[in-house]
């Protein structure tokens, strides 16, 4: 069936519906406006920004040491708080603390380097058959190890596989030997091998320091051989044997 309209009328109508606001066609299939899903946008809630979470501080375990040894009263109140400390991993691998042997007190106080298996076992430093040497090295200048001296490591807990204390292990517990040393008040101090020269003088080259006085922590110090090195180098025990002397004559001249 033919409209009835002409091209210009149909085109004037078109023309006066969107002047109308009539902008989309309809089509042949009828809808139903109000079945239409509500597409009002919903009004978001504020986003309240979110403060970045707070990085963990970093610890630095030699403060922490420096002050917890400073906080020790005695010398029972030091072994407390090194049994507490727990930022040295070398306590995980160990059995016990290796704290002191000998006489609180005694003129004479003798710094090692490390607990070794038999130290770790037994929770005494120099035994086994460094600790037998030691005795007797002791005995031939009239000294005894449970009246005359006192004795303790640079290090409470034994390396794995006896290694060599690492440099950053020697200064986390540097702060509790310094604490040990002032709470024991010894006259003289001996430092045992390379280790013990490094903690105390700041020092390495136990050939060459062995048998010289020096100063450290307001004492004498006079470094000798490490009695296991003494079993492995016997040929050293005439150098150790003078040592020994010179500690003997500076006793005496106290």
């Amino acid at each position: 069936m033919e409209s009835g309209l002409d091209y210009h009328t149909a085109k004037a109508l078109l023309e006066w519906q969107i002047e109308l606001g009539a902008t989309e066609a309809i089509g042949d299939a009828p809808i139903d406006r109000y079945a239409l899903p509500d597409t009002t946008p919903k009004a978001k809630k504020p986003v309240t920004p979110q403060a970045a979470p707070e990085k963990p501080k970093q610890v630095d375990p030699v403060a922490i040491a420096k002050a917890t040894a400073q906080g020790a009263g005695s010398l029972g109140q030091l072994r407390a708080v090194m049994e507490a400390f727990d930022h040295c991993e070398l306590k995980r691998g160990a059995r016990q603390l290796v704290f002191a042997d000998g006489t609180p007190g005694a003129r004479v106080m003798i710094i090692g380097e490390a607990p070794g298996r038999d130290e770790d076992r037994e929770g005494k430093p120099f035994v086994g058959r460094a600790g037998q040497l030691l005795d007797r090295m002791l005995a031939a200048i009239d000294l005894d190890r449970a009246q005359d001296v006192y004795i303790t490591n640079v290090l409470p807990w034994r390396p794995p596989q006896n290694r060599d204390p690492k440099p950053e292990e020697i200064g986390m517990m540097k702060p509790f030997l310094e604490r040990h040393v002032a709470l024991a008040k010894p006259e003289v101090l001996v430092v045992m091998g390379n280790i013990s020269c490094q903690a105390v003088l700041g020092k390495r080259g136990i050939t060459r320091l062995r048998g010289n006085w020096d100063q450290a922590l307001d004492l004498p110090v006079i470094p000798m051989f490490h009695p296991a090195y003494l079993l492995r180098q016997p040929q050293m025990k005439r150098q150790a044997w003078a040592d020994l002397l010179e500690l003997k004559a500076r006793l005496g001249a106290g």
